[in-house]
């Protein structure tokens, strides 16, 4: 079967236009209101990012993962990663294009598993950027593990009583819908043991216990809190996809996510290296230019070549998808969630050296993006159950050798070719 990663001229001067709308007109807002992509935009802010929105509309890149009766472009993954490339240069960029996590992956399974009444509650205002939503998962005690999870949503007459804790809550603080994975049958086997449920943030006893952040935040200022769901009443209709279906949906949300956010850490990944050349060519020590040094050629050229390994991986998974579908390409999405923080990592630890002090000043970004080679390695579950999974699927491919020795061991080779050989000389 041959690859194909081109895409439609039409479409090339779209990816064009964005590439040029990101770096003119987005990436300032990263510098003037940092770290406010995901809360509710103020007068001031919405009279700028409103027009930016418009812009993106008008191009028919508006939320281009959904489909078009959901007001999106309904691109192939391939397309949305040559996309997602171009957003992962500004944190305000998916906001911008309809496309922020962990609003896109809600508005996935809200689309996919909503009832009608649930779709017009929560659905188009999330779609039409209005709104922001949490993916309430992850717990203290077990972290993604889903089969330690204790929060449980209990019947009770004609609704549900929602109870437990919740850990790092992304965008809690903010949104105005949390999405929740409850435990509703212990006695279950794991993957009908949990349902999913739909919370409105403003509902009684629903508690933001502690504002927890990444790595440098100020106490209680962050926006990752973990939540006490303190005998939450919920009603019957909260309930997202049927009964026992909570694992089935939390699946629905990752595999496409997965891709996005490793080519947006390609796109993260392009604007380091190009930080790395630009500086190379630029600072003279030593009597010559950085560019002239042998060390900083080879992390030139490995940066280059292990950025380029990366991109093409995460196309090629992209486009195994548009051909098969997610659960066809569970080994190469894990590959590609497992690569992702290493070629961050590398990269951005070249970059540093190369501009010294400066490097891990507060002066460039370099070591504030350092810190998203952790949250790239955690998000949508660690690399190393990645790693653990993907290896069961390779291996899965394989069979025992037959006898005693490898399939490869040159002796017994050796013997069963001269065998074949005799058998032919004995034919003459």
């Amino acid at each position: 079967m041959s690859w194909d990663f081109s895409t439609s001229p039409e479409y090339q001067a779209q990816l064009d236009w964005a590439m040029e709308f990101v770096r003119e007109k987005v990436e300032p807002l990263d510098l003037i209101y940092p770290h406010l992509h995901y809360t509710p935009p103020s007068p001031q802010i919405r009279k700028v990012i409103d027009p930016l929105k418009a812009e993106v509309r008008a191009k028919g890149l508006w939320a281009a993962h959904l489909k078009p009766e959901l007001g999106g472009g309904g691109r192939g993954q391939l397309e949305l990663g040559l996309l997602n490339e171009i957003l992962g240069r500004s944190e305000w960029a998916p906001v911008i294009f309809g496309t922020q996590a962990p609003d896109t992956g809600n508005a996935e399974i809200l689309a996919h598993y909503g009832t009608a009444a649930q779709k017009e509650k929560y659905l188009q205002p999330l779609l039409d950027g209005e709104i922001f939503s949490c993916y309430s998962m992850t717990e203290p005690q077990g972290g993604s593990d889903p089969g330690v999870f204790t929060t449980s949503a209990r019947r009770d007459g004609d609704g549900w009583i929602l109870d437990g804790y919740k850990f790092f809550s992304s965008n809690a603080v903010t949104a105005s819908l949390y999405i929740v994975l409850a435990v509703t049958a212990p006695d279950q086997p794991l993957k009908q043991r949990m349902s999913m449920f739909l919370v409105p943030a403003d509902t009684p006893g629903v508690i933001i216990e502690r504002r927890s952040g990444t790595g440098g935040e100020a106490p209680d200022a962050g926006t990752h809190p973990l939540v006490h769901y303190d005998n939450v009443r919920l009603p019957d209709d909260s309930l997202l996809g049927e009964e026992g279906q909570g694992f089935i949906v939390a699946q629905t949300r990752l595999g496409g996510g997965r891709v996005h956010h490793a080519m947006r850490t390609v796109g993260l990944c392009n604007r380091v290296f190009d930080m790395m050349c630009e500086r190379a060519i630029s600072r003279t020590t030593k009597g010559s230019l950085l560019a002239e040094k042998g060390a900083v050629q080879a992390m030139i050229a490995d940066s280059w070549a292990q950025i380029t390994q990366f991109r093409l991986m995460v196309l090629y998974t992209a486009w195994l998808i548009d051909q098969r579908t997610t659960a066809g390409t569970r080994k190469e999405i894990a590959a590609i969630k497992i690569t992702a923080p290493q070629v961050l990592h590398d990269v951005l630890m070249r970059a540093i050296q190369l501009h010294g002090a400066l490097g891990i000043s507060n002066e460039l970004p370099l070591w504030e993006w350092l810190q998203q080679v952790f949250v790239v390695g955690f998000s949508d579950g660690p690399a190393e159950v990645h790693r653990v999974t993907m290896s069961r699927q390779i291996l899965a491919d394989y069979a025992p050798a037959a006898g005693m020795w490898p399939t490869e061991h040159l002796p017994a080779r050796r013997a069963a070719a001269q065998a074949l050989i005799d058998e032919v000389l004995a034919d003459d």
